[in-house]
């Protein structure tokens, strides 16, 4: 039974944008080895067996939009007959390097910024993908949470976060789960420890290569003494929104995230303490967000933004447009507030 992602109507117009970055570069081919790259101009294949691993698999497109796959020989006849229609296979052992590739050929990270660029544009077919996944996704995790438990520890949280990943037909790429006595942490990774009064879980799931982030909370009594806290993180967060407009450089947009923390009381060292996401889309951060950070944000760019203090985090996925912020993550049913137009997630009340 085939598994294709169906008909594709994106690869062609992919690779003439591949196509344009070698005639600028005045190259012949290009070797593409990222998961990123790999997964954007596959159709969304599932290029890796462990979870978030090495690709099984290579690529090389030529400047006449030829494409020949290379795949390890044990990866070869299912990644033929479920993930990757319409293209010339090349076998290799499966002990032999994916990496190699001919002289006259460049590899991926000679023109890493201008292919990353490439496939920040998302094609109106990746758009209505990634609505679609975003959704369940959201969907997904309120199901979850209002089934929590406060007896729950933070691995029944993070395996039914898991579960819900596949039953939705997606993959889980992170499963984060902060109890009350973790909550300060910055990537909970989930321990035995109770949920109790107040939990986080976060999750990011990948369905057609795309992947959708987000994080949420659920409060099983009142007086958690974070609402105030809340309440400002997301006017930085808001702040941050309004930064991140098609055409804006990136390194700019960047800029804000200091001056936000500030702005609403947190501090000039606050944005510090964690990374602070970042675009995304084939890849959870493509790339994570740091100061200088070069290139533009495109029309219809995916960004996960992740603002965080001590006890408080917002994370969701988002696409830049011209008409503004579009959140893909939003569960109309969970519990939200307005902040600038935007339907922004409070904690889920159990109580």
């Amino acid at each position: 039974m085939s598994l294709f992602v169906g008909t594709t109507t994106d690869r062609e117009q992919k690779l003439a944008r591949v196509r344009q970055v070698l005639v600028t570069n005045d190259a012949r081919a290009v070797h593409l080895t990222s998961n990123a790259a790999l997964s954007w101009l596959l159709d969304g294949a599932r290029i890796a067996v462990p979870l978030g691993g090495a690709p099984v698999l290579s690529a090389t497109v030529t400047r006449d939009g030829e494409v020949t796959v290379t795949a390890l020989a044990n990866e070869v006849e299912r990644l033929a007959a479920e993930e990757i229609a319409d293209v010339a296979w090349r076998t290799i052992p499966w002990h032999a390097s994916l990496a190699e590739h001919a002289d006259d050929v460049a590899p991926e990270s000679a023109f890493d910024a201008e292919l990353r660029a490439a496939r920040a544009q998302l094609l109106p077919v990746e758009v209505e993908r990634y609505r679609a996944l975003g959704s369940d996704t959201a969907r997904a995790v309120s199901q979850i949470l209002r089934e929590a438990d406060p007896a729950w520890t933070e691995r029944e949280l993070a395996a039914r976060l898991a579960r819900a990943a596949y039953e939705i037909g997606a993959e889980p790429a992170v499963v984060l789960a902060a109890g009350e006595s973790r909550g300060f942490v910055q990537h909970p990774i989930p321990t035995d420890a109770p949920l109790g009064n107040r939990a986080m879980a976060v999750l990011t799931t990948v369905r057609h290569g795309l992947h959708a982030s987000m994080s949420r909370w659920v409060e099983f009594g009142p007086g958690s003494g974070f609402a105030s806290t809340e309440e400002r993180l997301r006017e930085v967060e808001a702040d941050v929104f309004a930064a991140t407009r098609p055409g804006a450089e990136l390194a700019d947009v960047f800029a804000e995230i200091p001056r936000a923390y500030a702005r609403h009381g947190f501090g000039d060292e606050a944005w510090t303490m964690h990374h602070q996401g970042g675009p995304t889309g084939y890849a959870g951060r493509d790339p994570k967000a740091s100061p200088g950070i070069p290139g533009r944000v495109a029309e219809s760019q995916a960004f996960a933004w992740n603002p965080w203090v001590p006890g408080a985090k917002l994370e969701d996925t988002v696409l830049a447009c011209s008409g503004g912020i579009e959140v893909l993550t939003h569960d109309p049913a969970w519990p939200s507030t307005t902040v600038r137009g935007l339907p922004r997630p409070l904690p889920l009340a159990r109580y």
